[in-house]
């Protein structure tokens, strides 16, 4: 039976769980308020920092779902995506609009990514 590892576990969530080499990230936003290219580039430190918590890094995202308040902030938060992909490691990707948990949060990232082995990891 393989281990499940939990970080950042309050009552209703974990920020990172990891199961065998795969880390799965809690849904990360910005700050309400901000714009859409500034929620955005919260969301993004936020994912560089539970990868590194879980012992993994941008080039090792495998998946991300993107929801968006509204599609037409679509160009916008991929200007800020787009230069922050690492050239050569894009993720399986795919971008909806949601009724998030706050009318001011415009964008919200879910992210899994492939971590080191279990003798090189966090664990």
């Amino acid at each position: 039976m393989n281990d499940i590892t939990r970080m950042g576990t309050g009552q209703r969530m974990s920020q990172i769980v990891i199961h065998d080499n795969t880390a799965y990230l809690a849904g990360q936003v910005g700050n309400v308020g901000d714009s859409v290219a500034d929620q955005t580039k919260t969301c993004l430190q936020g994912i560089e920092k539970l990868l590194a918590q879980a012992g993994s890094d941008t080039t090792r995202i495998l998946q991300a779902t993107i929801w968006l308040a509204d599609m037409a902030d679509f160009a916008e938060m991929n200007a800020v995506w787009d230069a922050w992909v690492p050239e050569g490691h894009a993720p399986a990707r795919a971008c909806g609009e949601a009724k998030l948990a706050h009318p001011e949060l415009k964008v919200e990232f879910m992210i899994t990514a492939a971590v080191n082995s279990r003798t090189d990891g966090p664990r």
